[in-house]
């Protein structure tokens, strides 16, 4: 278990209890925290990630399956410590099933460390994508253009693995598990272990687990108001967070599978429109986002993973001026001459999100602000990464770099430092939405705009001298 941690509706899990079936051994749940990277994480996400585990501990435990959480020592350690882990004498195992996350490191677990130890012991290693509705090797063989190109591949299939999820019954086939009690899991070792940085606060109210995730869903799809009766209408005001699921952070983390959802709000048979744009956005989007990711596997967070047209258009503004320039610290604490960008800063910052729409002109606007190309793409990285409880994640990457290099876009009139690259300016915020009700909900978005702009000497966004 990895990236999808929950015991309900996951394909992985429900192929390694068929496997146990067959064989007529028991079931064993692992976890291999993740290990210390170059970033601590930070009390947000490590919290986040601890009290789903504990989630699934409680799940598993009532199944009758033992749990294990790993920690190794460094990245390199990990393939290495997973295998220990299941060839040492108590444990023998027969097979070790994985479930599947595009991103560089878990793919270097398993595909680069795991797979040969476990090969050289004649363990097969099975790996199932049960993140996404249609497993992304499937749904497509190369990286896609654009949704145009997936979005047709994806519904030639998406009946076929759409389908309703057998229940997990755990080792109800064995009459003696060997399942571990609670005690077995040390919380404050792990805690320790994962040294996390706790400048970066938990947002209350953001609690772990899948049943969290399906009361968030029921209370979006019932809600009389906002929710999926106005989804497809105002999603893309930053007004109205409410009518969004708002689910991404459970998600990323696989407490809950869009799976269940997709199934879910499908039996409901209402609001055509919002459902049809919830799905296009849940299944489309999200899981090209993943085609990206795993058939971009050295390029996906750099310049290196941009189309060629893009990335030469950027290299050719790489030098043009910059009206404003700021740091990355004066932008993590939103201290612009934009109400509006400083806004959405102190919302991803206070709240552990951004509302999508807002983060497409977030992105962009780094792009505009800071030295270079790929000075702004490590930066708006780096600040959502480090805020967001839906953090380095394909959804992430595949969100910065659309705005930043063009990331399943195409090229567009070209300007001064953007190139081709799709442009998005405060004025067109404001003929779209309301800005001043957004800025108002962020105390300091507003000040900071104003300090900034008296430092500079410079007028208010509507004012003459600037141009943004």
């Amino acid at each position: 278990m990895l990236r999808d941690v929950r015991t309900v509706d996951n394909w992985a899990l429900l192929f390694a209890q068929s496997l146990a079936v067959q064989q007529k051994v028991p079931l064993r749940v692992v976890y291999a925290l993740p290990p210390p990277p170059s970033m601590a994480l930070t009390v947000r996400h490590g919290t986040f990630l601890l009290d789903g585990l504990k989630v699934v501990a409680n799940e598993l435990q009532e199944a009758s399956v033992p749990f294990d959480i790993l920690c190794p020592s460094s990245r390199s350690e990990v393939g290495k410590t997973i295998h220990t882990h299941c060839t040492d004498a108590s444990h023998d195992a027969l097979a070790v099933v994985c479930d599947m996350c595009p991103l560089r490191y878990p793919r270097q677990w398993t595909e680069e460390q795991a797979v040969p130890l476990l090969e050289g012991d004649d363990i097969p290693l099975y790996q199932v994508d049960t993140h996404n509705i249609v497993p992304v090797w499937i749904a497509s063989p190369k990286r896609e253009v654009g949704a145009r190109t997936l979005r047709p591949k994806i519904h030639n299939v998406f009946g076929d693995y759409c389908c309703q999820f057998p229940k997990f019954q755990g080792n109800a086939h064995v009459k003696e598990s060997g399942a571990e009690g609670k005690g077995g899991l040390d919380w404050d070792d792990y805690e320790s272990f994962l040294n996390m940085d706790h400048s970066v606060p938990h947002v209350g109210g953001m609690n772990a687990g899948h049943q969290v995730a399906m009361e968030r869903f029921n209370n979006f799809c019932s809600s009389t108001q906002y929710g999926l009766k106005n989804f497809d209408s105002l999603r893309n005001d930053p007004n109205h967070q409410s009518v969004c699921s708002n689910l991404s952070p459970w998600i990323n983390h696989g407490h809950v599978s869009f799976q269940r959802l997709a199934l879910d709000i499908r039996a409901l048979k209402k609001h055509t429109n919002g459902t049809a744009a919830y799905i296009e956005e849940g299944v489309v989007r999200r899981e090209l986002s993943d085609n990206f990711v795993y058939y971009t596997p050295d390029g996906y967070d750099s310049l290196a993973g941009a189309a060629d047209w893009a990335r030469d258009s950027l290299t050719l503004h790489a030098d043009d001026e910059r009206e404003n320039l700021y740091t990355w610290k004066e932008l993590e604490k939103a201290e612009t001459h934009d109400d509006l960008w400083n806004a959405a800063q102190l919302q991803l910052v206070r709240e552990g999100g951004m509302h999508g729409f807002m983060r497409m002109y977030w992105a962009k606007k780094v792009l505009e602000w800071t030295s270079s190309p790929a000075y702004a793409l490590a930066t708006a990285q780096y600040l959502n990464d480090r805020y967001a409880y839906d953090g380095n994640d394909p959804n992430g990457f595949v969100g910065v770099g659309w705005s930043i290099m063009g990331i399943h876009d195409m090229g567009w009139k070209e300007r001064p430092i953007f190139g081709k690259i799709r442009y998005m300016n405060y004025a067109g915020c404001k003929r779209k939405f309301k800005i001043d009700p957004f800025v108002a909900r962020y105390q300091g978005a507003a000040q900071n705009a104003a300090k900034a702009l008296t430092k500079s000497g410079g007028e208010n966004l509507s004012g003459k001298k600037r141009k943004t």
